[in-house]
């Protein structure tokens, strides 16, 4: 298939390439710059030049592919709910592309923020309700099109070598501005995560088996306590591992604070059952424990 990815150039963006070219698929990637171009024609894609702001260069790429892989998102935490809505109006953008085709549509949300619906971890089944991410929302909507939607959401930390600004870096970037790593409260909360090729592979096989209307959980694990994953940063960076308390949390962790300390605990069975899909990549505590994440 030709597929449309947007954040070609991206942590889990430049994975998906290769991921995808290696199975014998043609990549057309959104890059913003020259070297982001070049480095996707190294890797075997075709760049394609633009921005999330050009509506008409997006549905320009988006109509001459068989399948389109949004993983592009401006990570604007100071304003977040205008960036969620530009997420939307791009999705939304790609529905009107695609409608009556039954062309792939493939998103990308989050885990965090979601309940548990039965029991203790989130499913494939419960929904995102967030008021503030629209994401999932939006690219469901579009199955009514005629699209083939699928959302797959990923773990809080999608980890591993590369270039990765997630929140484990953040969190490292913290623990050594601070002098200390912390955890809130009890610490008890849960994070999964998943391996960046763990989470191309995942986005293959939903390009090349996913049903519409569908959520796929890009999890590796159910969940490690984040006081686990604070006690860890710690030890690397050889610092005091402190709880902070709930009231505390903003001034310590600034714009983590939120995500910091919310419950993300997460089961992947049915994306496993329907996919065939199995995490063989290192998990968190080991790439933490590799010393990658921490070299300056």
């Amino acid at each position: 298939m030709r597929v449309f990815l947007t954040g070609a150039s991206g942590f889990v963006g430049s994975a998906i390439v290769r991921e995808l070219i290696g199975a014998g698929h043609q990549v057309v990637g959104l890059v913003r710059s020259e070297s982001s171009a070049k480095a996707l024609t190294e890797a075997g894609g075709e760049p394609f030049m633009g921005s999330l702001d050009d509506i008409t260069g997006l549905t320009r790429g988006a109509d001459a592919a068989d399948a389109v892989i949004h993983t592009a998102f401006t990570h604007d935490f100071a304003n977040f709910a205008a960036a969620a809505a530009a997420d939307k109006r791009v999705i939304e953008a790609f529905g009107e592309t695609l409608a009556g085709s039954d062309r792939p549509l493939i998103t990308t949300g989050g885990l965090l923020g979601i309940k548990p619906g039965n029991g203790d971890l989130i499913t494939e089944d419960d929904a995102s309700t967030s008021p503030v991410r629209l994401s999932e929302a939006a690219t469901i909507a579009q199955t009514a099109l005629g699209v083939r939607t699928s959302v797959i959401r990923l773990a809080p930390s999608v980890h591993g070598p590369g270039d990765d600004h997630g929140f484990i870096s953040a969190l490292i970037t913290i623990a050594r501005n601070k002098g200390v790593s912390a955890y809130i409260g009890d610490g008890t909360n849960r994070w999964p995560g998943v391996h960046r090729l763990d989470a191309a592979r995942l986005y293959r096989l939903v390009l090349e088996n996913g049903t519409a209307g569908s959520r796929y959980n890009g999890t590796a694990e159910t969940g490690l306590t984040f006081r686990q994953i604070a006690a860890l940063i710690g030890e690397r960076l050889n610092v005091p591992v402190v709880s902070v308390d709930p009231d505390e949390a903003a001034s310590h962790f600034g714009w983590m604070a939120h995500f910091a300390s919310m419950d993300c605990p997460t089961s992947n069975q049915k994306t496993r059952d329907q996919l065939g899909w199995e995490p063989t990549h290192p998990d968190l505590l080991s790439d933490l424990n590799a010393g990658f994440y921490f070299e300056q």
